[in-house]
């Protein structure tokens, strides 16, 4: 086993499917696609190998390939079968320098936190004249190839595909392990900021055009312990899943204004920690899925449904977003916690020129919780001068000096059910004492901190602050009584019947999707008609979902969970015994 391979206070997924028991939030929510579908043991997967032919062993970054080819040689040495050469692929790559400087225009310089989308492709990252090499040298032989990029040397090997969830890459990151393409480790937030702009993207450029060919798909976060299925069963059970109901893996972090919250609430979590300020309920790039089969897990990434199943699960939105799953759904915890910065989201434009993003961040503030004394900031005073706003950020930052931040910015009681909205360009965050349920557009880092209450992070380190960035993108004229009129929703009521009541929360103008919320005790019939739902249950204990196909699911209160448009009409059934909500969010 190999040790120290990950630095977080959150537990490994646990090899086999805890039980949870009903009515409550189910941290490794699982897809059961029947029996004997999954293994978890290398010698299988050993077993699985053909004789005498091109093994290719691909998979992402951050795998501990090494480890897994010892494995592979001592059941070769152990078994009659002719153990075949091993080659890594990474002996192709282009010199550590070079790779650098082919990466410069995407990294941002020194900006600790933003560079830009990238648009090379894995092949970029090899020496043309050694990948070559290579493949002319194993023609006819019997050989392994392994390593990221390793089925770039032939298009008919039987190819092995290794896959690691983004937020174990992170934790490996952490313990300073390399998780980038031909780089060593650098530090946590220079590997996590190459990955996002980079490494992710040309890795999964490659993984989309690869998945058809794919033979065994394994999932590497335990080392010790690799679990897998067969190709095309990976590949039935994302058909299957696109046209039925989804919920993704959710994961926790602490935070420097993290709260107690699910910390309290949430069974099944490392308690022996600060807080938890975030979880992760749905932000598509980062999030896994996680199959179960006999009683076995497996967790793939979210990716991998939108690469196949795209158009299934967006309908009419496919044609915009493509292989881009257009909205998240997170918590925010402040509960007996801090303020969040004070902080605003870049404009389409800016997005797009700066970071190469195909959309930017907009945001609405969902109150599933909150204390008496609960508040949200949100839009300026009416009489703000962005002259001297600037000048007292600046002064707060560079000499350490508290700012009364409400004579800027307005400061509003939040209470549950409220929805506030968060347009690019806004200024806002949420102070403490709230549980809030964050429905946005989902690119998530693009968050310029302004004034971060001279606070400093979980490691006693600064945040980083962005002023500049944020007076370039601030809407000035989101101030005075413009503020309650156009940036807290105000729900109505768009149909009903005898025990159910349909609301319309307006979002913004500018927004790209829009909120609905069901209140209701028996049970309702909603229509996809073409667009892809992701709703949550914001009260209430559980309810059941139903398919026309006949699929059948029940989910407990806060879970997030997505209808694909594929789906067509579904039912939902009140199983709580008293009235719920259940709040549904979806592309205009």
């Amino acid at each position: 086993m190999k040790t120290g391979y990950r630095n977080t206070t959150q537990k490994i997924l646990p090899l086999h499917k805890p039980e949870t028991g009903k009515g409550n939030y189910d941290i490794y929510p699982a897809h059961d696609i029947g029996k004997g579908k999954i293994f978890a043991s290398t010698e299988k997967l050993f077993w699985e190998l053909p004789a005498g032919k091109l093994i290719l062993i691909d998979g992402y970054a951050g795998t501990f390939y090494h480890e897994i080819i010892a494995d592979l040689l001592a059941l070769y040495a152990a078994s009659d079968l002719e153990t075949p050469e091993f080659i890594d692929i990474s002996a192709s790559l282009k010199e550590e320098a070079e790779i650098a400087q082919m990466l410069e225009g995407s990294m941002g310089g020194s900006d600790p936190l933003f560079g830009k989308r990238s648009k090379l492709s894995l092949i970029d990252f090899f020496d043309p004249r050694k990948l070559e090499s290579l493949k002319q040298s194993i023609k006819g032989k019997n050989v392994v190839v392994y390593g990221t990029g390793a089925s770039l040397v032939s298009e008919k090997g039987f190819l092995v595909y290794i896959d690691l969830p983004k937020n174990e890459i992170q934790f490996r990151s952490r313990a300073g392990h390399a998780t980038n393409i031909g780089t060593s480790h650098v530090s946590p937030s220079h590997d996590y900021k190459r990955n996002y702009f980079i490494d992710w993207i040309v890795q999964n450029r490659h993984k989309k055009k690869i998945l058809p060919d794919i033979s065994i798909f394994v999932d590497a976060q335990r080392p010790e312990q690799l679990t897998f299925i067969q190709g095309s069963h990976l590949r039935e059970t994302l058909r299957h899943l696109s046209s039925s109901v989804i919920r993704a893996r959710p994961w926790f972090e602490p935070g420097p204004w993290g709260g107690t919250w699910m910390l309290d609430r949430i069974g099944g979590l490392n308690k022996d920690v600060p807080n938890y300020a975030w979880s992760f309920e749905l932000i598509s790039p980062e999030n896994g899925i996680l199959l179960c089969s006999s009683g076995l897990m497996l967790e793939f990434s979210f990716d991998l449904l939108m690469m196949q199943e795209g158009k299934n699960i967006l309908g009419e939105a496919h044609e915009r977003f493509g292989v881009e799953f257009p909205i998240r759904f997170d918590f925010l915890d402040t509960f007996d916690g801090g303020n969040l910065s004070i902080q605003c989201h870049p404009s389409p434009g800016y997005t797009l020129e700066e970071f190469g993003e195909n959309f930017t961040q907009e945001e609405t503030y969902y109150i599933l919780d909150t204390k008496e004394d609960a508040v949200v900031y949100l839009g300026f005073q009416e009489d703000i001068d962005p002259g001297s706003f600037r000048l007292a950020l600046e002064d707060s930052f560079e000499n350490s000096r508290p700012l009364e931040i409400s004579n800027y910015v307005q400061v509003h009681p939040s209470k549950k059910h409220d929805l506030f909205l968060i347009p690019y360009g806004t200024i806002h965050g949420s102070g403490r004492n709230n549980l809030v349920l964050e429905i946005s557009s989902t690119p998530y880092i693009f968050t310029f901190k302004m004034y971060d209450w001279l606070r400093k992070d979980l490691n006693g380190q600064p945040r980083t602050i962005n002023i500049d960035r944020g007076m370039k993108n601030l809407q000035f004229d989101r101030k005075g009584t413009k503020v309650q009129e156009e940036l807290i929703s105000k729900p109505m009521i768009i149909d009903q019947g005898k025990d159910w009541i349909l609301e319309l929360l307006p979002t913004h103008r500018t927004h790209l999707y829009d909120v609905h919320r069901y209140t209701f005790n028996g049970k309702i019939s909603v229509e996809t008609a073409g667009k892809c739902h992701v709703l949550s249950l914001v009260e209430g204990s559980s309810v059941t979902i139903q398919t026309e196909s006949g699929y059948s699911t029940s989910f407990n209160y806060a879970e997030t969970f997505i209808i694909p448009a594929a789906s067509g009409t579904y039912t939902i059934k009140n199983e709580s015994g008293s009235e719920v909500k259940l709040i549904k969010a979806f592309v205009k």
